[in-house]
């Protein structure tokens, strides 16, 4: 099968002569590359066999891939209650109570960030605006759940004195809650793999808590075939993906070649907003135990469970946000020999930075929370935040990048996060920490697998405007005209 795309424009090529191109593709590979000529030529010489699809001197980059997605839970926000944005407690109290009136039932909520409120939650707030029926209420971060008290009693946690659950205990509810049905579930998820295939996406890495590799096949059998998808386990099922014999980089059989086994996923600390992020330094106003952050495994687990999983050919992601944090998951790291990633890497020691390349791990990061957490940061790590996520410092240090959004935590839109890697702002503010901004091919490359290339799989993304040139705006907007995975056309705005 070959489909040619016509006169498509190469990115940062502006007026160069040979900057139109012509790609052949043949079952899903680029086979051919024709330099048409000087812009504005735009006509081909010479006959193609199969389809062609004129792109009109649209800018052709490679298609898209977000590492870092807990994809079933973005895909159902739209079912459940927003509360991004929220200034206080007792605004959220009035969101739910007027989503009761609206959505009688247990309700789910996502999206509040608390760290600087005056009033902290509590389950008298949400017992005022619904007593009689479950709520649960996710951080922005996924590391905290507010519950009322009918929730708390249906979860084993009555007496509870605030209500708020955090780290494990909250992964416990997230992973349990069934408020959707299968159906329900792979509807919302289809919805969701075509919208992240119209922002020129054509992979995800998906580390949904929970044996998701059924949800997957099912989905890819009943025609959702728009995504790559890379699956992860975590610790309850890395016996069971051993026993099955899978190892990282498999291909599921009967998905078309488009479900692959993916790593080991370990939390080993929290996050800023919840002040569990594992810190060398106290976080401001605490003492006791937990004054620097919540670690959530001991570094001998950590060792043992990443050789387990090493050993069975399961590469691993370690969960770091805060510097000791990094600092653990890199010893570990260099203890096990192991390949991997390290997930967020948000506040690295200096030292650290340059450990990252010599032992080969790769820095998962997600440019979208530098803008969500910076007012955050600059309060709960005061005087360390020139080391906050500091993607020019690892690149210059040989660090390999790879982008994504912890989606729901944020949106999953590439362009989201490639701006906010390029100019560090998403407002009218000035960047924050401007020299650690990168260069736009660099975020692109850290958000692509693959390059437009011969012998390159076509996952192709076709865009309106030069993203070497856009504009932080235009980067966000970044009109988004066609995604091809595999040279299959999966979103087309033509």
């Amino acid at each position: 099968m070959q489909l040619t795309l016509t006169n498509a424009r190469i990115p940062g090529e502006r007026g160069l002569i040979g900057s139109l191109i012509n790609v052949v593709i043949t079952d899903g590979i680029i086979s051919d590359i024709q330099f048409v000529g000087a812009t504005g030529a735009i006509s081909l010489d010479f006959d193609p066999a199969g389809e062609t699809i004129d792109l009109g001197g649209r800018y052709l980059i490679p298609g898209m891939w977000d590492t870092h997605t807990h994809f079933t839970s973005w895909s159902m926000l739209l079912q459940r209650l927003n509360l991004e944005g929220v200034a206080s407690a007792r605004e959220v109290g009035e969101r739910v109570k007027a989503r009761h009136a609206t959505h009688p039932g247990t309700m789910v909520g996502f999206g509040w960030r608390g760290s600087l409120w005056e009033e902290e939650p509590h389950f008298s707030i949400l017992d005022a605006a619904c007593p009689d029926e479950e709520v649960y209420l996710f951080s922005g971060d996924g590391h905290s759940v507010w519950l009322n008290t009918t929730a708390l009693e249906a979860r084993g946690h009555a007496g509870h004195p605030t209500g708020l659950l955090v780290e494990d205990d909250c992964f416990a509810i997230w992973g349990s809650l069934g408020d959707l049905s299968p159906e329900e579930l792979d509807k919302a998820v289809l919805e969701g793999s075509k919208a992240a295939a119209a922002r020129g996406v054509v992979g995800i890495v998906d580390f949904e808590m929970g044996w998701i590799l059924p949800d997957w096949r099912r989905r890819i059998g009943n025609g959702n075939d728009y995504l790559q998808v890379e699956f992860s386990v975590y610790t309850e099922n890395l016996d069971r993906a051993i026993e099955t014999g899978l190892r990282t980089g498999d291909t599921i059989a009967s998905t078309e070649g488009l479900l692959r086994m993916g790593n080991y996923k370990l939390i080993s600390d929290g996050s800023l907003n919840t002040r569990t992020a594992f810190c060398h330094d106290p976080y401001p106003g605490l003492t006791g135990k937990h004054a620097r952050g919540m670690l959530n495994t001991s570094y001998d687990q950590l060792v043992a469970l990443m050789t387990k999983a090493s050993s069975a050919g399961i590469n691993c992601s370690i969960h770091a946000i805060g510097d000791d944090a990094n600092t653990f998951a890199l010893n570990a790291f260099e203890e096990v020999g192991c390949e991997g990633t390290i997930e967020h890497a948000q506040l690295l020691a200096w030292e650290d930075i340059q450990r990252f390349a010599e032992l080969g791990v790769v820095a998962s990061v997600q440019p979208e929370h530098a803008m969500d957490d910076r007012d955050v940061a600059d309060v709960l790590w005061e005087g360390r935040t020139d080391r906050c996520f500091p993607f020019a410092s690892m690149l210059d240090a040989g660090v390999k990048l790879t982008m994504g959004s912890d989606a729901p935590v944020a949106p999953l839109d590439p362009w989201f996060a490639i701006a906010s890697a390029v100019e560090r702002t998403r407002d009218t503010r000035e960047p924050w920490h401007p020299e650690q901004r990168i260069e736009p091919q660099a975020a692109i490359d850290a958000s692509v697998r693959t390059r437009v290339a011969v012998g390159q799989r076509a996952d192709l993304c076709v865009v309106d405007i030069d993203p070497l040139y856009a504009s932080v705006e235009e980067l966000r907007t970044m009109p988004v005209a066609a995604t091809f995975n595999g040279g299959r056309l999966t979103h087309n705005a033509l």
